[in-house]
């Protein structure tokens, strides 16, 4: 795992080009603290961090084949390279090292712009093709690694993280209106955008080529695709439930057995529920890697999993290490996670995530394996759930029988609306209008995400005026999308909002590299993926059993208390880590505060104040007050780090 930067332009001097480089990375440095690298040619400068994880001697980055006329930077790793330089090799391909990254070369030779197909992955790719002067940019399937580029003073620029860029492009930091409103609604600002004016997200499974004349190129090369909804019933799989269950097994082991590839030692997150639990039983079963365990605990009963968590140390045996995280240190550290997120959060829950990744360097690692996935690619989550029942009482809409299954969601949640049945029908009912769109398991989702947007200044509320959420995102989704099963629609919504925008981002990627950690995700896997996207409804959620297929993959290798568990998703405590004993942190009361409010001109003073007010006294017990109040103090926290930013920036120069 790495960082990358750099840029092209037909007036880049490679004299000039390093020091302008060396600004961009050396803000990169916690994601790859080991090395730097530099490659200046008429054209292009690249530069890169390294986290040495494979080829330790050999393995510095930029790259280039034989020749000098292929060079690359690229932050992840190919997890097939093994593979891919033994077949390259055979077709007459000379490699001087062992490192992964030298089989992209190689591969570009032989395929050109096909090259990523061949990747089994997660990375993020640059690549300068000199005979050509062409500047090639590519992201991983599901977008586990981030990339981000602007068009700005003639050139091209590139980086894993918007800092590198707003290092030399400080005119980029300002927040852009809709941008906002998505990101408060949707939790991430749907892809190619960003939160940022001027700056652009490589949307994942995607390929950016540049010409020498600077025109480009974007093809998406891989995407989540379902067949139509007559195509997955089990009928035409023959009912043979068990050829798909061994099928997975085979899947599932090989993917595993691909991510522990390294030269360092690798460890594993342990949450106690069935994702993260089968992917160490499954390494613990079909590899000789010795594996050690990192799990989050938490002093509030509420959030707490430790108790399934040592259930499965005791069954596994495995060297374990337990952080505890108090709502004081999740507070505290908040600052730290949003200048790594780079972007608004809705949530607390990737700070204990970025303290876990802490733990796991303390004692010597770099790579952990990660559950994270099993849920949107085998429905696993109450979401899914929720939208079946929708659909089901949408059917007869009167009926006072049909709502009743919603009590069997949402019983991790000691305020769950499902509690009291005529509440429940009131809130999960709202949206039913929109049965037939592709939207439709998401409405509920984001009316409660979006509440936060009556907390925007008047002048902000106007520039998006008449927006519509649900008509905005759905002009992302591919045509044809309707002709899914409605489990099928609600995955794809679900991957390309939560999944890539948030879960894999702030959550993923930015709270592991913030400690340099590199974390991997067997179950995004892109053949799990494909092969899981084939698949019946049914096999995956049963009624209102999720994960269906999958539990029966890892059946004999989990306990039945692990197997059977119903899921819980992974939550921290939200607005009540900013406030101790009726007082707020010291930055949250000054952010907060209505003259700081009011000068950042995001938010209606007034409005921000009582919400802090109600958070303060412990009234804020649901989703929508907790989410707006946590979305509201990260944007002004973006917006106090990009002022210091640009304020070094103009001292600098």
């Amino acid at each position: 795992m790495c960082g990358i930067a750099g840029f092209t332009g037909a007036d880049v001097v490679p004299a000039l080009a390093r020091p302008v480089l060396g600004r961009m990375i050396d803000t990169l440095a916690h994601r790859g603290p080991d090395a730097f690298g530099f490659h200046c040619d008429p054209g292009v400068g690249l530069a890169h961090a390294r986290l040495s994880i494979i080829d330790l001697e050999t393995g510095d980055q930029p790259m280039s084949n034989p020749a000098g006329t292929v060079w690359t930077v690229f932050n992840g790793e190919i997890f097939n390279h093994v593979e891919l330089r033994a077949s390259l090799e055979a077709a007459g391909h000379t490699f001087r090292t062992r490192s992964d990254t030298e089989v992209i070369v190689h591969l570009y030779e032989r395929y050109g712009d096909r090259f990523v197909e061949h990747l089994n992955g997660q990375f993020a790719i640059a690549l300068w093709d000199r005979t050509r002067r062409r500047l090639v940019l590519a992201r991983d399937r599901t977008g586990i690694r981030p990339l981000f580029h602007a068009r700005a003073k003639g050139r091209l620029w590139f980086a894993s993280e918007t800092k590198a860029l707003l290092a030399v492009l400080p005119e980029c930091a300002a927040i852009d209106p809709l941008a906002l409103a998505q990101a408060l609604t949707y939790w991430s600002t749907p892809e190619p955008g960003t939160i940022h004016r001027g700056i652009q997200s490589l949307p994942p499974g995607c390929l950016l080529a540049i010409e020498h004349d600077g025109s480009e190129t974007l093809t998406r090369y891989w995407d989540w695709t379902f067949p139509d909804a007559a195509d997955t019933t089990p009928a035409r799989y023959h009912g043979d439930i068990e050829s798909a269950t061994a099928e997975l097994c085979a899947l599932l082991v090989d993917a595993v057995r691909l991510q522990l590839r390294a030269d360092v030692p690798v460890g594993a997150y342990l949450s106690g529920g069935l994702d993260s639990s089968g992917i160490i039983a499954l390494v613990r079963g079909f590899t000789d890697t010795p594996v050690r365990t990192f799990s989050v605990a938490f002093d509030d009963p509420e959030f707490d999993e430790s108790a399934h968590q040592q259930a499965m140390v005791a069954h596994l045996g495995t060297d374990h290490t337990t952080l505890r995280c108090s709502r004081r240190q999740i507070g505290e550290a908040f600052p730290q996670l949003v200048r790594h997120a780079e972007v608004p959060v809705l949530r607390t829950a990737p700070v204990p995530m970025m303290l876990l990744a802490g733990c796991v360097r303390e004692h010597g690692f770099k790579v952990v394996l990660t559950g994270e996935g099993a849920d949107e690619v085998f429905g696993g989550y109450d979401l899914f759930k929720e939208a079946k029942v929708r659909r089901f009482w949408a059917r007869q809409p009167g009926s006072r029988l049909r709502p009743l299954l919603l009590q069997r969601l949402y019983g991790y949640l000691p305020n769950s609306p499902v509690r009291n049945p005529a509440f429940a029908q009131s809130f999960f009912g709202q949206g039913m209008e929109h049965l037939e769109r592709p939207v439709f398991a998401h409405a509920p989702r984001w009316a409660t995400s979006g509440r936060a947007l009556a907390m925007l200044a008047p002048e902000l509320r106007a520039a998006i005026a008449g927006w519509d959420p649900l008509a905005d995102f759905e002009r992302t989704l591919p045509a044809g999308t309707m002709a899914w099963s409605p489990l099928a629609r609600d995955q794809y919504v679900e991957a390309k909002s939560l999944l890539s925008g948030y879960l894999l981002s702030s959550q993923g990627d930015r709270a592991a590299m913030a400690n340099s950690i590199e974390a991997r995700f067997p179950y995004l896997d892109h053949r799990l993926v494909e092969f899981a996207n084939r698949l019946p409804p049914s096999w995956k959620i049963r009624g209102l059993n999720e994960k269906y297929l999958l539990r029966r993959a890892l059946a004999g290798l989990l306990p039945d208390g692990i197997l059977q568990r119903t899921k819980q998703p992974y939550r921290a405590p939200d607005c009540q880590s900013f406030f101790h004993d009726g007082e707020p942190l010291d930055y949250v009361a000054d952010l907060m505060g209505g003259d700081r409010v009011r000068a950042a001109g995001y938010f209606d003073a007034a409005a921000v104040g009582r919400l802090f007010d109600k958070c303060r006294a412990g009234r804020a017990t649901g989703f929508a007050d907790n989410q707006a109040f946590v979305g509201v103090l990260s944007t002004m926290l973006l917006h106090d780090q990009a002022r210091a930013a640009a304020g070094r920036q103009r001292y600098a120069a």
